[in-house]
């Protein structure tokens, strides 16, 4: 009667996994040590669990995610083995990516196509559209607008208001807020928080504090870089017993920043050393100048400044909510979209309506962009060949071409991946190559549109202190963020955009780097915050 019991109960326990993988051996096609994924993982959910996929930036949280839901292999071809695996009926996905799961061009079309599969009613899909788009916060004048005019921020509400109108019995979560401002994090999580009992919750996301905070978290499952699982338990647990190796391989915890700027190399990163010596000279010359200037997109204004100037050794936070005009404040700056007012790029006048091609290559000459979605600028085949590609096109040799292409593959954590393509990096691999290819170029301003997001500890401060020693060289920084640790304690100003107008602060840093140059921003010496 005993051993029936134990049966019972072991079936029972077999019913209540609703995704799961036994002894998992994959890898992905190439020759690099590293292109192993998982060796003999096994990883169990049980209904109602809710549990969170933690471990730095490619090691293979977000494959292991579409492996779980049934993507890998069935849809993605790729060398997977198993002993068992359980796919739940009832699922839905946010992806990463949030423009790899849009069927339809505008929002109302997007969202209507999941109710038209669920049958339900015309005249009953406006309210639940709606309440979708309250739901996870993206509130629109007019639903039937194209998404592709919707910032990325906003794209990755829409991508979860259309998974919760499907109502599944499980969601897989892949980062879903990274690309959101502070009151879009709460808000999505606080979304996913409404419709979380009954549920079952299995996440990818580097940024935990309001997971935490909410309770979202019943297990952790620790990864380690090479995709072997480390620890499987309790949040508490993990933070506790685990400290070391989450500081070892820069996983993102409660309280890093603080861990980091109490750090030596989080306090050489906001030391007040203004500038090389050999670059002083240049101080009093602004890089760029703007006066009445505005952006626009569809014809319509995006973002206005009424005047400005950047200057060497700048470091400026772009911060506001999703939708702002911050990344059309640096796709103006670079001549991607239309233009008006006055714009001086060192000194020559940016504006002329019959020399717009000349404009962007100008711009292009002294400023080094990089875009938001980082597969808008992959051009090439390999991970070396991308970052090699701008640096053709200078005169230097094919040794002091191929040794900057090695330093670059070091310094973002990419060796070994240099014959991968683009495409098969993750996210936040595919965010460092971008950053890469585009600062070996040397150029006199810098753009970056939220290159931290989507990489673990380790990584963002590795980004963060190769910037800082770019500032430190004279060159100047302009980068939109959502993180406020980089907007209050490392940028010299900061840019507030709201409803496409921008507002210019002076941080508490760049107030203590103005208090060691002279008003002709002669830089004179160093002092530690």
């Amino acid at each position: 009667m005993i051993e029936i019991n134990r049966m019972h109960e072991l079936d029972e326990k077999k019913h209540d996994i609703v995704a799961g993988i036994t002894d998992l051996r994959l890898k992905f096609s190439g020759e690099e040590s590293r292109s192993r994924v998982f060796n003999n993982l096994s990883l169990e959910v049980r209904r109602g669990e809710k549990i969170l996929l933690l471990g730095p930036s490619g090691c293979g949280k977000s494959t292991l995610l579409q492996v779980l839901s049934g993507i890998i292999p069935e849809l993605i071809e790729a060398p997977m083995r198993c002993s068992s695996r359980t796919i739940p009926d009832s699922r839905g996905i946010v992806f990463q990516d949030p423009d790899t799961q849009f069927c339809m061009p505008y929002v109302d079309e997007e969202l209507a196509f999941v109710l038209e599969n669920l049958s339900v009613p015309r005249e009953d899909m406006s309210l639940q559209m709606n309440n979708a788009l309250q739901a996870v916060g993206l509130m629109l004048e007019d639903v039937h607008v194209p998404i592709d005019s919707l910032s990325q921020g906003m794209k990755q509400r829409l991508a979860l208001a259309s998974v919760l109108l499907c109502n599944p019995e499980v969601i897989f979560l892949d980062e879903p807020s990274a690309l959101l401002d502070p009151e879009g994090r709460e808000q999505i999580w606080q979304a996913v928080h409404k419709i979380s009992n009954n549920r079952t919750l299995i996440i990818v996301e580097h940024r935990i504090e309001e997971l935490l905070g909410l309770g979202l978290v019943d297990r952790v499952a620790l990864f380690g870089p090479g995709g072997e699982m480390l620890a499987l338990a309790p949040p508490a647990e993990i933070f506790k017993k685990y400290k070391r190796e989450l500081i070892q391989y820069g996983i993102w915890y409660p309280d890093v920043w603080e861990d980091f700027f109490r750090s030596p190399s989080g306090q050489l990163l906001v030391s007040t050393k203004i500038m090389e010596s050999g670059n002083s000279q240049f101080l009093n010359k602004p890089i760029i100048e703007l006066e009445d200037f505005c952006g626009a997109r569809y014809g319509k204004s995006v973002v206005k400044v009424e005047r400005l100037a950047l200057y060497p050794g700048d470091f400026i936070a772009v911060t506001g909510p999703n939708g702002a005009g911050k990344s059309s404040l640096l796709l103006s700056l670079m001549g991607l979209i239309n233009t008006s007012g006055s714009y001086l790029l060192q000194g020559q006048q940016m504006m002329s309506k019959k020399k717009r091609k000349l404009q962007i290559q100008l711009s292009s000459q002294h400023i080094g962009f990089v875009f938001q979605n980082p597969e808008y600028q992959f051009v090439e085949d390999t991970v070396g060949s991308e970052i090699a590609y701008s640096l053709k096109e200078t005169d230097m040799s094919d040794r002091e071409l191929q040794s900057k292409v090695k330093q670059a593959l070091e310094q973002f954590g990419l060796s070994g991946l240099e014959g991968r393509h683009p495409f098969q990096l993750s996210l936040g691999q595919k965010r460092r190559l971008s950053v890469a290819g585009t600062i070996v170029l040397e150029k006199s301003v810098l753009l970056l549109d939220e290159p931290t997001f989507g990489q673990d500890a380790l990584n963002t401060f590795a980004i963060l202190s190769l910037c800082e020693e770019l500032r430190q060289s004279g060159v100047a920084i302009i980068m939109v963020t959502h993180e406020e640790m980089i907007a209050n304690r490392l940028a010299t100003h900061r840019w507030e955009v709201r409803e496409g107008t921008l507002l210019q602060k002076v941080t508490d840093r760049g107030r203590k780097l103005a208090g060691v140059m002279n008003e002709d921003h002669h830089r004179t010496k160093e002092v530690m915050v």
